[in-house]
């Protein structure tokens, strides 16, 4: 259709038709990438084994809820397996079996894990007609295990996998295992039980036997089939489908397109189902995968580090965010894999805007000028129309350049509000403010009484809904600009005191709603969304009383677990924004905190230093700056400055003084002075986590028992408390003195504290735990090697406390060994680093564990006589040689 308006808006011959667009749009970015996903798994070289390169192959649509992504889903499903709209082009690849597979995650569905191996196998069975011998032995024996009273062909039966791709694949996993059997020589009746089978199997696999060299070529097959079959170890025979699928003969080779629709009901805060997916993802890059969701996949956020296997833009490198290229035009290869739905896409803004406007056949809007209408526009055709207008009321006098297009349009604004009523248009104002909002949140933000204007408000397509957030509601970003920018056009706009007790009321119902989730059901993901929030509020309003904002503060610093807090951002000021408001210190007082699990402790000095100079918190936050800055001076050694503040703080007698005085207990410790650590205990309690101070003063004594003790109290206490960042950092101390004592319990308890640490942000921790490992198998080869790597990543965290920990351990794997070159060589470093007084100790200790006398009378306030503490020492060497089968030199 032509734009009749443009066509009438110049001399010039401009050319102009309404561009549409729709789904060809998506299966042309579908085609492109799997034509090149192709290219890629029948190159020469291509290895499925390699669990290193990084992974393209994949693509996302993430969209709000209704705009039709699961329609999609079933119509690329319906189009790959033949069945495509007529107005969709022809497919780029040929010579290539494909083969769609739809998996729909929805909570509705009941898809578990098991569920998706299951469809994935059953719809090979279905396609190769041949059993798949390294994935189906180790399925038959996860199945055998986890579900012994229910056949695996009942389970499709009832599930419908058998209806939906056949019954192939029981028989198919009975053939694999009787083959396999018949290869071995096994009895006939031995066949039909997997677990005789694969116990000879692996044996054969590590003996490299003839009868099972095809088999013996998938290297990773003996370890899976020796793990615990549990669901974290099905969570890894994808790879061994991945490697079936590669050593398919040419005529049976298929190429297999997973599409997994209602990607975020796979959400949790452990993010548990979500990581054993991305995992089979990664290990079958021979598989092509579209995922559908509400949201982005974060795979390639470095932030989620630890939370999920594998993460970073290195990862993914199609799933990281551009930083400011140009959108391509769709008939070029998209570089990047996550494609918004509903609003248009950044790569269907430019493609509209190019084939809007148009002269000789080229398009009429500059690559530039596009860039920054696509950016403005949050996706909105309406905000597109409004550009395109301009564009041309400009032409007429002079060039357009990009600038003129880095606002919002009054007209956007006026066509939101004119069909909406004055409450609901007071409501829109008050939930402008808020990322997201309920309708208590958006009733009380307003200073309504009743919630009936802002429910109308939600039914509006300009309020978007997200049932499984948070908050379910946020404004659509176009209009939310608008809001902000244009309001000063609008008849009945706000004053800046309007806006002001708008955003002093937000402040005020997000506190209500922190409090009252507190008191029934405390969570931390709500917690950090309130101060995210909450923190944004007070900054761009410039509120003096931080409020709830001080107690929501403390308790995300209270439990030692460290997800990312983004400060709120500024519309200018790069990336170090002035400290000018209460809010600005309080954010970058709270991110610096965070920080310090990824950036040297000289880096979290200066930024508490800069926040404390500003003299914007008040005094209660002031003595948070001044307990953590001190934290971070213990860490680097500068114990009379980290004494200083922990006093400061303990004085002050705020909420952190119990925390401070624990400070001061350890800087005795550190110091030898282990009667006045000792007499502090009592008056520690749960707030200074006295537990553990106490198991902290006794390992050193070699006093195990004891230690042990004290650190299984305090992470009981920490359970009690529902405290999860404690009780890991208990776990962590209560394994490092097990593993001087019983290195196979030792290896328990770690295993429990790496499931502890699991999703926490505790570097210090983290770090720790691996010199318990060390200290666990002291006496054995490659001891050394790993403290070194320990060594390294210590350095690089700026934590020069632990390098003595490390030193330790090494000391004791000396003398178990009774390697008294490298003892000697291990004393003098720690000589050298406790040269200042700290941690002196630990070379008394290491003396004690050589069985050589003090070089001279050491400084240490034992708080028993020091030859029974030397004889502590010597005994757990000796019964660590005992245990290694060792003698005494």
């Amino acid at each position: 259709m032509t734009d009749l308006r443009a066509l009438f808006s110049s001399n010039d011959p401009v050319d102009s038709s309404e561009a549409f667009t729709n789904r060809e749009g998506q299966w042309d970015l579908v085609a492109t990438a799997l034509a090149e996903h192709l290219r890629h798994v029948t190159a020469p070289g291509f290895d499925p084994a390699d669990l290193e390169a990084p992974r393209t192959h994949l693509i996302v649509f993430h969209g709000v809820g209704g705009v039709g992504k699961s329609t999609l889903l079933r119509k690329l499903e319906a189009a790959l397996g033949g069945v495509r709209p007529t107005q969709w082009g022809e497919p780029v690849w040929t010579g290539h079996r494909l083969l769609p597979v739809r998996i729909d995650l929805a909570r509705s569905a009941g898809t578990t894990f098991e569920d998706v191996v299951l469809t994935i196998r059953a719809a090979l069975a279905a396609a190769v007609a041949r059993p798949l011998p390294a994935f189906d032995i180790a399925l038959r024996r996860y199945w055998e295990t986890q579900h012994p009273a229910e056949p695996l062909g009942a389970y499709l039966e009832r599930g419908g996998l058998a209806s939906r791709f056949g019954k192939a694949l029981p028989q198919q996993a009975q053939a694999a295992l009787s083959d396999i059997a018949q290869a071995l020589l096994l009895p006939g009746t031995v066949g039909s039980v997997a677990g005789e089978v694969i116990t000879t199997l692996i044996g054969a696999l590590r003996e490299r036997r003839q009868t099972v060299r095809a088999l013996a070529a998938c290297t990773r097959l003996a370890p899976l089939l020796e793990a615990e079959p549990s669901l974290e170890a099905l969570s890894f025979y994808p790879h061994l489908l991945a490697w079936e699928l590669h050593q398919l003969p040419e005529n049976k080779k298929v190429a297999p397109v997973i599409l997994m629709d209602t990607f975020e009901d796979t959400a949790d805060r452990h993010r548990d189902l979500e990581r054993l997916l991305q995992r089979l993802v990664w290990l079958m890059p021979n598989c092509f995968f579209v995922i559908s969701g509400r949201n982005r996949l974060q795979w390639a956020d470095p932030a989620l580090h630890g939370e999920l296997d594998y993460t970073g833009p290195t990862a993914w490198p199609r799933l990281a965010t551009a930083p400011g290229p140009l959108p391509l035009p769709r008939h070029s290869t998209p570089t990047g894999r996550q494609h918004l739905i509903g609003d248009l896409s950044p790569e269907d803004c430019d493609d509209h805007l190019a084939r809007r406007l148009t002269q000789d056949g080229r398009p009429l809007i500059s690559p530039a000028i596009r860039a920054v209408i696509t950016a403005r526009s949050h996706g909105l055709p309406l905000h597109l129309d409004l550009a395109v207008a301009r564009f041309l009321d400009i032409r007429r006098t002079r060039e357009p350049q990009a600038a003129d297009f880095d606002h919002t349009f009054p007209a956007l604004l006026a066509r939101a509000l004119s069909d909406l009523t004055p409450d609901e248009r007071h409501v829109l104002r008050s939930v402008s403010l808020l990322d997201a909002f309920d309708l208590d949140l958006a009733t009380r933000a307003a200073g309504l009484a009743h919630q009936a204007p802002a429910r109308r408000l939600t039914e509006r397509p300009i309020v978007h809904e997200n049932p499984y957030a948070l908050w379910p509601y946020h404004l659509h970003g176009a209009i939310r600009s608008a809001l902000t920018e244009a309001d000063d056009h609008t008849d009945d706009r706000w004053t800046p005191a309007d806006w002001h007790q708008a955003a002093t009321r937000a402040l005020a119902a997000l506190g209500d709603q922190w409090a009252t989730n507190t008191a029934l059901t405390p969570s931390r993901v709500f917690l950090v969304a309130c101060l995210r929030q909450g923190l944004r509020l007070a900054r761009d309003h410039r509120m003096a009383d931080l409020g709830w904002l001080t107690d929501a503060a403390h308790a995300y610093t209270d439990d030692s677990v460290w997800e990312p807090l983004t400060p709120p951002t500024t519309g200018a000021g790069g990336p170090n924004p002035p400290l000018d408001t209460p809010a600005d210190a309080l954010a970058e007082l709270l991110t610096a905190i965070t920080r310090r699990q990824h950036e040297h402790r000289r880096r979290t000095i200066d930024r508490l230093t800069t926040v404390l100079d500003t003299g914007l918190l008040p005094p209660e936050l002031t003595g948070m700056a001044l307990y953590y800055r001190a934290k971070a001076y213990k860490d680097l050694g500068h114990n009379d400055a980290s004494r200083a503040g922990m006093q400061a703080v303990a004085d002050a007698g705020g909420r952190l003084a119990p925390k401070a005085r624990r400070g001061l207990a350890n800087l005795a410790r550190i110091s030898g002075d282990f009667p006045t650590a000792l007499a502090a205990v009592p008056t520690l309690g749960w707030k200074g986590r006295h537990h553990r101070v106490d198991g902290d003063i006794h390992w050193p004594h070699g006093n195990i028992t004891q230690a042990v003790t004290a650190f299984t109290a305090a992470r009981a206490e920490a359970e009690q408390h529902n405290a999860a960042g404690e009780r890991a950092i208990a776990q962590v101390r209560l394994a490092l003195a097990v593993a001087f004592t019983d290195p196979d319990r030792a290896a328990d308890e770690l295993a429990l504290a790496h499931q502890y640490l699991d999703g926490l942000d505790q570097r210090a921790t983290t770090l720790l735990a691996r010199t318990a490992a060390l200290i666990k198998d002291a006496g054995t080869d490659d001891v050394t090697d790993r403290a070194q790597s320990l060594h390294t990543d210590i350095d690089n965290a700026g934590l020069p406390f632990l390098t003595r920990f490390t030193e330790l351990a090494l000391a004791f794997h000396h003398a178990v060994r009774g390697d008294h070159h490298n003892l000697t060589a291990t004393i003098g470093r720690l000589n050298e680093l406790t040269a200042t007084g700290d941690f002196a100790y630990f070379t008394d200790i290491a003396h004690f564990m050589a069985h050589r006398p003090l070089p001279r009378p050491s400084t240490t306030r034992w708080l028993e006589p020091e030859e029974t503490v030397r004889g502590r020492w010597e005994t757990l060497v000796a019964e660590r040689r005992h245990h290694l089968g060792s003698r005494l030199p």
